[in-house]
Formats: structure tokens, sequence, C-alpha cells
């Protein structure tokens, strides 16, 4: 079998593209296609762990729900994930293979194209259609050389691309036009049209921009979609997502910090949408208000610890707990609650140790190896672990779970603060029912199964406002 395929490119970032291949993927689905999602190369610290242990972009683990296939490191055979304003750790094939700043990196990726081919091609083996999916923006000209990303892996791969526009921050036009014009010809010719996406109103509105645009660009409109409202119950890519209010309750019961290298946000997801998740960002106070304090994972501990004391959290954190408040560590946010986080390698950054809140009675050591490894208990409980480093000390002795009789995590004397390596823990209906009834709450979503419904509605969307047919014939 020999799939065909279409690119979906964005004009920036955050434009809808993973979305927009996740509904494509159950919309062809349920047509009776086989279908995979592919991402040459993602940046992101949402990370999601595959079957076998390896480590893919949240965002292609959605999609590949969405084609109902389990997530595979075919889906994105490169994964970058930050650390510092210019330096990453890189994951290849699902693991991690070492750091290197953007310059050190623009050198190395053009050796990576290979591997990025043979996994589109393993994918390709066993499809009916590869929904390969673009990162950033088609016209970074700048990063064209060595590229495999956008265009670089289009003229490789021999690919068309549709490009997918937001019309909903404004200069929409320009933006679809400024590609097509700054794009050189060999890769401009690929374009085979664009989706405007985002659309707020009366779509008609836009009727007399696609002439002007066929006469600016050359480009047909592929069609125009408006906002879909649930795509906030679908999990985010990255922290843009942030931004917009996360909350469906007000007031919120629960805060979470909303540090600079925050990682895996969406474990907060299902708890939004029954009691309301603030994120406190740059400059807030921690609400006096709330029942749960949460420290999320992060992709850089000590730097996030010491933005935390800098912002004067940890000064928050103590008056909350004095309060009778009760305080959840999440990974990284696990490891800030011990009394020491030691990177004697420098594994995030620099090398050396620095104290962490006091709050549990354990000590963190950061290591090269890092832990990849998939949960799922007799008793229902499913999740992941996705971390950089061991801890140890007396608080183990009072773990958070027990998983299929493994103890986890760690618990205060008092009960108020927990923390725990587990990813994905409050998508398990039972085990957030339980959590939520000890701040006196109670459960009222089914979230799994709301997940595929939002999948469906999205496909729905798509299938209203897209000419899938036409789209279909544009792949090759």
């Amino acid at each position: 079998m020999v799939a065909k395929a279409l690119m979906i490119q964005g004009t920036g970032s955050d434009a809808g593209k993973s979305l927009i291949v996740a509904g494509l993927c159950r919309a062809w689905v349920r047509r009776g296609l086989q279908v995979r999602p592919f991402k040459p190369q993602n940046m992101s610290n949402n990370a999601a762990v595959t079957p076998e242990g390896g480590e893919i972009g949240r965002a292609q683990a959605l999609q590949a729900r969405a084609a109902k296939v389990p997530p595979h490191v075919d889906m994105n055979p490169v994964l970058l994930k930050p650390e510092s304003e210019l330096g990453a750790q890189i994951v290849l094939a699902g693991r991690a293979v070492g750091r290197a700043n953007a310059k050190d990196y623009a050198c190395l990726k053009a050796g990576l194209l290979d591997g990025a081919l043979q996994a589109f091609r393993r994918l390709a083996a066993h499809a009916d259609l590869v929904l390969v999916e673009g990162a950033g923006s088609a016209s970074e000209i700048n990063l064209r050389a060595g590229d495999i990303a956008n265009m670089g892996f289009a003229e490789a791969a021999g690919l068309p691309v549709a490009l997918v526009a937001d019309i909903d921050r404004g200069g929409v036009i320009a933006a679809i036009a400024g590609t097509r014009h700054v794009l050189p010809p060999a890769d401009a010719v690929r374009l085979c049209g664009y989706i405007v996406n985002k659309f707020r109103g009366d779509p008609a509105l836009f009727d007399p921009a696609i002439p002007a645009l066929e006469r600016l660009t050359g480009l047909p409109c592929l069609g125009v979609v408006p906002w879909f409202e649930d795509a906030r119950k679908l999990p985010a890519e990255d922290s843009m997502a942030l931004e917009a209010a996360r909350s469906t309750t007000e007031p919120p019961r629960i805060a979470a910090l909303h540090y600079p290298r925050i990682a895996n946000f969406d474990d907060l997801d299902p708890l939004a949408g029954e009691v309301g998740v603030h994120f406190v960002c740059t400059g807030e106070a921690l609400p006096g208000d709330i029942d749960l304090a949460v420290l999320p994972g992060s992709k850089n501990t000590r730097a996030d610890l010491a933005f935390l004391r800098n912002q004067g959290w940890d000064i928050d954190l103590s008056a909350h707990l004095r309060r009778g408040g009760r305080v959840l560590g999440l990974c990284g946010g696990f490891q800030m609650l011990g009394r020491v986080v030691s990177d004697p390698d420098g594994i995030e950054g620099p090398p050396g140790s620095s104290a962490g809140l006091g709050l549990l009675d354990i000590e963190t050591v950061l290591e090269a190896k890092k832990h990849t490894v998939p949960i799922r208990t007799t008793d229902g409980l499913a999740g992941y672990e996705i971390h950089m480093g061991r801890s140890f000390g007396p608080g183990l002795a009072r773990p958070f779970l027990h998983l299929d009789g493994r103890p986890e995590g760690a618990v205060s004397e008092d009960g108020l603060v927990f923390g725990t390596y587990c990813h994905g823990l409050f998508a398990s209906d039972g085990f957030r029912e339980r959590f939520l009834a000890q701040m006196g709450a109670e459960r009222c979503r089914a979230w799994e199964t709301e997940i595929d419904a939002t999948l469906d509605g999205l496909a729905d969307h798509l299938e209203t406002h897209l000419n899938l047919d036409h789209l279909l014939a544009l792949a090759a």
C-alpha cells in the first residue's frame, strides 16, 4: 500500500495546524480510510509517552487518538523540548539524546532529515493517507537551509502543502499573501491553497477577500473555518494556550503556577471543567481563596524554582498552607517540594544544587537517563512517567499512590502536601472522583468520553466548512 500525503503548514504559530490535522484525521477515518498523523519536527514541552515507552509531542498523541490508532514514535521523530531561551533537549525516535543551543541545532538538523523520511515512509506503508503537520511558520526563510520542519521536508518527501492562517489575530490577508511571496519559487509551487481558520461571525464577510487573494497569490481558498469553541476541551500543544482562560468555573478552586519552562500543563485539563483552574502568571499572587495550589511539571526544575522564589510564590504557598490549603507537585513540581534539587552533571543547566521548598522530606538528583514509562493499573488508573531525576528520602515512606502495589510519590506528615512523578492521572475518571471528593467537590464529567465526542464534533465542523473530497484529491 502506498499512502497519499498532504502537508498542513501555517502562516504562523498557533494558527490551528494541530487541531485541523486532528479533525481531518477523525473525519477521514470515519470515511473508512487508514490515516496516520506525522510531524517531522516539533518543539514543545507538552509530551506524551507511547505504549513502547517513547516520547512524542502531545499534539501527535491526540492526532493518533483522532485517527483511532495508538501513538507511535514514528509520528514525531524529532522533538525539541526548550530548557532555556537558547537551548533545548533533543529527543530522537522517542529517546532523549542530548542538548543543543539554537546555533548548534541548526548545524545538526540537516542530518536528521533521513531519519524523519524513514519514519514517514514506515507510517505510509500502513496507511491510505498521511497528514503531515508543519511547525511554526512556512515563511521562515531564514531557517530554510537544512529545514526538516516545513518546506524542506515537503521538498524531500514530494508533498503538496495547504496553508492554515489564523484570522482571529488579524492581518490574515497579508499573512497569506506574504507567505506566498517570500517563498522561493521551488517552494511556492508546492502550495495548493489556503484555509482561513478561527473565523468569528459570518464567514461570508471574507468572500470579497477570496478573489483578491487569488490575484495576489494564485492560490485557491480551500475553506473558511469558523471558531470551534470546544477546542478548549482538547489538550493544547504549548503554553501559548495558557494566555486564554482555561477555567470554566468562577471562582476557581485550584491555582497552578505558570513558570517559564512549564511542562505537561494539560495534566490539569480534566479538573478545569469540574472545579476551575487558574494559572498564576508573572506578577500575580497566589489567590487566597483556593483549595489547592499546584506546581506543574518543568523542563528546567532549578531555573523554574528560582523563578518561583523571585515571584514570591514560596511565601504565598506558606500562607496557603497556614490557611489549611493543600499543595500538589507534579513531576518537576514534585522535585521542587523537596529539600534539595541537585544537578551535578549539568543535565538541565549549570551544574549545582538548589534548596527546595522543604515541604516534603525528599531530595532529588537529576540524572542523564530519562525515565519514560506508560502507566496502566488493574484498577483503571492510566497515565505516564516522563522525567530525568531520582528522588529519595524518608518522605517516600508515605506514598501518594500505589501502582499495583508499587509505592509512588510522597505525602507530608500533615497530609496537606503531596507529590508524584505520574502525569495524566486526572484523566482517569475514578481517580479524579476520589481526588475531588477530598476537596468536597463532585466529578460531573466523563473525560475520556468527552475527548472523543469533541474530536467527533471537530470532524463534523470541518466536514461542514471544508470540501474533504477536494482536499483528498490534492494529496499526492
